[in-house]
């Protein structure tokens, strides 16, 4: 078998053709893994004659769906390239991911049928040669663009023969998009083999079990989804797919669908616990996933108290996912740490001198793996500031204890995680600072009930008349909706040291911690 990562499905099919591969959960739709690789074989083969190229690199703007997983491993077998584009994005983000990226082909949902004929109508500005409309409704479609084919009639035309296979070892397979402390978005580049490893890592440490049911609550364009759900073939498990998150219709799913495993961010589980779930069954249910943000303590209790057993994952879109698991049975005697390596994966604390720390010694996390990425695409000088000798710099400060527990301490990038996303300060900064009325300005990070973190603007004003809700409107349409600050705070100066360099340990001693409920 070649090192192929869409091989994966089929051979899973040929393995398992009648177990159920994905259900929709609006009980819509249910495929078996025969079906599901038709289906990807279709699409293979319909680009394959429309004279797709090798390495041609293909956008996915779209809601969880069959069409996002069954084009993902599709591209994988002939040998194209993924660019999973976050939904949440407005045009003008997304152009530029587009564009850097050199995206030919564009898959996308009606939903997004504004924003793509945005995007059409720039031109060049893009590479798109190519925009294939997926319907949520194919009887009464939402709204279908003039210059886009239709995606469904497109596959079904072709024939469900496997397809040649044109990728396979360190080929490329996805370039996800995350963005940087610069205010850009850096495209991470995965591979076949990085993307297999990193499948192998986590199916390795994991506590999978034949017929197992997993709950995917995450969007699919989150490395935290697309690694899962891989793993998920690889074993021949059930992939029932939320299209978006809602915390009682989780539950409702969790019931009918007899959910074994899943993963969702904190924010979700929280939001899962506040809502009536005791008139549910979820007594299949034996473990949750959950990471991108910290847990807390309370909320690991109260699964335990469910007789559900939260599994917290550290990673990053660099690593392919995995870094460190926390187990179950440790997550309650340990509960400041987020586990430890993943199988087929090193990780080590060093100080600013590359040496390793003595347990119990803050430093930077490093990882080492073969599910590492290859490269940021383009950014050749960013690539060698982040890995060194094999080892993947992650920004994070932590400590290690004598039996290998990591303990996260801070981020040295001041990244915001809010809901599971994450938000770069430098990138709502340089908005702000386009506003005519504001001098200067600061972006932090509060503790949020709701959603774990969320932006905190601090505003030096050089209209006096300027309030709180005409620098939030203004971010309106240039940022993303989780990227928008959810309270502004004005302010006479922003702190800086010598070199000019905003202090941001100040900011945060002196502004609240704790935004309002």
């Amino acid at each position: 078998m070649q090192n192929n990562l869409g091989l994966f499905l089929s051979k899973r099919a040929f393995l398992s053709p009648e177990v159920e591969a994905y259900v929709e959960g609006d009980g819509s739709f249910r495929l078996t893994y025969r079906e599901l690789n038709d289906s990807a074989n279709r699409i293979a083969n319909a680009l394959l004659a429309d004279g797709i190229q090798v390495g041609e690199r293909v956008g996915l703007l779209l809601m969880n769906s069959r069409e996002f997983m069954e084009a993902y491993f599709a591209l994988g077998k002939i040998g194209a390239v993924v660019v999973p584009l976050n939904w949440r994005l407005v045009a003008d983000e997304l152009e530029f991911i587009l564009k850097d990226s050199g995206t030919e082909r564009l898959i996308f949902g009606d939903e997004f049928v504004d924003t793509v004929a945005d995007l059409h109508s720039r031109g060049d500005k893009t590479d798109i040669k190519q925009w294939l409309q997926v319907s949520v409704d194919q009887a009464d479609p939402g709204g279908v663009a003039y210059f886009s084919q239709d995606y469904r009639q497109f596959r079904d035309a072709a024939a469900a023969d496997e397809p040649q296979i044109r990728a396979r070892e360190d080929d490329m397979l996805y370039i996800m998009y995350t963005s940087g402390t610069t205010g850009l978005p850096k495209g991470v580049v995965h591979t076949h083999n990085t993307a297999i490893w990193g499948t192998l890592s986590i199916g390795a440490t994991a506590s999978y079990q034949d017929g197992d049911r997993f709950l995917a609550c995450l969007p699919m364009f989150h490395v935290g989804a697309l690694t899962p759900l891989t793993v998920n073939v690889w074993r021949g498990a059930t992939n029932v797919v939320m299209r978006s998150f809602d915390p009682v219709h989780a539950w409702q799913l969790i019931q009918d669908e007899k959910i074994t495993v899943g993963l969702a961010v904190p924010a979700m589980l929280n939001f899962m616990a506040q809502v009536a779930y005791d008139k549910f069954d979820y007594s299949t249910v034996r473990w949750m996933m959950t990471g991108a943000a910290p847990v807390p303590v309370a909320l690991t209790m109260q699964y335990n108290d469910m007789g559900i057993g939260l599994l917290q994952v550290y990673g990053l879109t660099e690593t392919c996912g995995p870094a460190c698991l926390m187990d179950a049975e440790n997550a309650l005697k340990k509960p400041d740490s987020t586990g430890r390596a993943f199988f087929h994966t090193e990780v080590r604390i060093v100080d600013d001198e590359g040496n390793e720390c003595a347990p119990g010694v803050a430093g930077e996390v490093w990882v080492k793996g073969s599910h590492i990425m290859r490269e940021y695409w383009n950014r050749p000088d960013a690539t060698a500031e982040t890995i060194v000798n094999g080892w993947l710099r992650t920004g994070d400060v932590a400590t290690m204890d004598a039996e290998g527990f990591v303990a996260i301490q801070d981020r040295i990038k001041d990244m915001i995680i809010s809901g599971g996303e994450n938000v770069y300060p430098a990138e709502i900064e340089g908005v702000l600072a386009s506003h005519p009325g504001i001098t200067e300005a600061a972006v932090i990070g509060q503790q949020s009930a709701k959603w774990g973190e969320s932006p905190l603007a601090i505003v030096v004003k050089s209209d006096d008349a300027l309030t709180e809700a005409e620098v939030m409107e203004f971010c309106q349409g240039k940022l993303a909706g989780y990227k928008q600050p959810k309270q502004v705070a004005f302010t006479a100066e922003i702190p800086r040291n010598p070199s000019g360099k905003i202090l941001k340990r100040v900011l945060r001693e002196e502004f609240p911690k704790e935004a309002p409920v």
